[in-house]
């Protein structure tokens, strides 16, 4: 039986590897990702609060003895301390915040910084903080003394709470930002949120990796160029799914000419559809299928860890830190990524539909270009150390023996390229 038979209808599949597709985020998802979003939810709830609370404190609760219990001086007094102290130690937390987001882009790389920015613990920290200033101005202005003095006693309570909360957060905020900057926590981070992505698919969907791929050659027809028009940006994503289903609907092949992390222009190419005629629905279905934005991540784009590994390393190796051991640890976990990498097959370019017809070519990232990333830069600037060139040979001899057969050939090239680079600065090289 071949793949085809086994593929049902509607399936859309690449004949070697996971299909790629991101995951599905809808709008809920887009909705809480930029930074500020959560805070000023968690602010505007506590708004909301301190108009509602000192409301049923007033004409639903009478005098409860568990809660506060003092008059309206020490109620005025107590929230007070609570706001001007809630309002320092916010403005402590942005700073801290600043100062690491500092230390991060000038002592790891800058393109860290989306992570660091998408911590929930700082989000919400920063959003509990300020939600306690703002209700305890708006409890602060029900606190009536006088002839008719009204304690709004839930409300003060709850006003104390928060500060509690906030003393827990604040807590957890240190503990995650000592965390976030050491060197180990963050190059973890990164090589395993990369294998992950390497990862992601069935491991059935590899087991092929021999088959012979559909064959595909341009014949003489019409062809439409779909170009970025007036966007520009790095590619972020690509809808395989979607260009597999437009290219079978409109009876075309869907050459991709870019892949996630790659910067298009104005105007600039972005992929050819073979077999069509100008067709401005096909054209928009294609354009649309690939996402621009302003920077890189990580969803597709598995090259994109190891380049944020690499600039660590290279900053490591700089004259100004001169630091080999960081190197060494980029180099450990270049390699957890590089293994798993060696023992699939690259990608096919082929992605086809529900009868094994090829209607996408793609450019997937493949093991000799992610080899070349991860270790041409960190061995040129590491060559003159003694840790560095020991390390990458040792990698190099786990993954000859680990990698696929024509993997392991890549293993090899790359050896004696490196060797023939640096003069046999490399430990193992005969002529060393």
């Amino acid at each position: 039986m071949s793949r085809e038979d086994d593929v049902g209808p509607g399936t859309v599949r690449r004949t070697v590897g996971p299909l790629g597709d991101p995951d599905t985020v809808g709008w809920w998802e887009s909705l809480w990702q930029p930074f500020w979003v959560l805070p000023a939810t968690i602010l505007a709830l506590a708004g909301v609060a301190g108009v509602l609370v000192p409301l049923a404190d007033e004409h639903l609760l009478g005098d409860v003895t568990y809660l506060f219990s003092g008059n309206a001086d020490s109620a005025r007094s107590l929230l007070g301390t609570i706001a001007s102290a809630m309002i320092s130690v916010t403005g402590l937390v942005f700073s801290i915040t600043m100062v690491v987001m500092q230390l991060a882009s000038s002592q790891f790389t800058p393109r860290l910084l989306g992570s660091f920015l998408g911590s929930r613990v700082v989000q919400v920290t920063l959003g509990v903080f300020t939600a306690s200033f703002v209700f305890a101005l708006m409890v602060l202005r029900d606190v009536r003394g006088g002839e008719s003095p009204f304690v709004p006693q839930l409300s003060v309570t709850l006003a104390f709470g928060l500060v509690l909360v906030s003393v827990g957060l604040f807590l957890a905020f240190i503990h995650h930002i000592t965390a976030s900057i050491q060197v180990s926590e963050v190059v973890d981070r990164v090589a395993r949120s990369t294998v992950q992505e390497l990862e992601r698919g069935s491991d059935a969907e590899w087991d092929d990796g021999s088959a012979v791929p559909p064959s595909w050659s341009q014949r003489p027809g019409p062809s439409v160029t779909v170009t970025t028009g007036s966007r520009h940006g790095v590619v972020q994503r690509v809808q395989y799914t979607r260009l597999v289903e437009c290219a079978e609907r409109a009876g075309v092949v869907v050459e991709l000419l870019t892949r996630p992390g790659e910067v298009r222009h104005r105007g600039q190419d972005l992929a050819v559809v073979h077999g069509a005629v100008a067709d401005d629905d096909v054209v928009g279905a294609v354009r649309d299928a690939i996402g621009l934005g302003s920077g890189r991540s990580l969803a597709q784009d598995p090259e994109f860890g190891l380049r944020q590994l690499v600039d660590i390393a290279e900053r490591a190796l700089s004259p100004g830190t001169n630091d080999p051991t960081t190197a060494v640890q980029v180099l450990d976990e270049l390699h957890r990524i590089l293994r798993v990498a060696a023992i699939r097959p690259d990608r096919s370019r082929h992605l086809v539909d529900a009868r094994g017809t090829v209607r996408v070519l793609d450019r997937p990232p493949t093991f000799a270009g992610m080899l070349d990333l991860a270790l041409d830069e960190v061995a040129h600037y590491g060559a003159d150390t003694l840790q560095v060139p020991r390390r990458i040979e040792a990698l190099l001899d786990d993954l000859e023996r680990t990698a696929r057969p024509e993997h392991a050939a890549t293993v090899a090239a790359k050896r004696a390229d490196l060797h023939a680079r640096h003069g046999g600065r490399h430990a193992g090289d005969p002529s060393s």
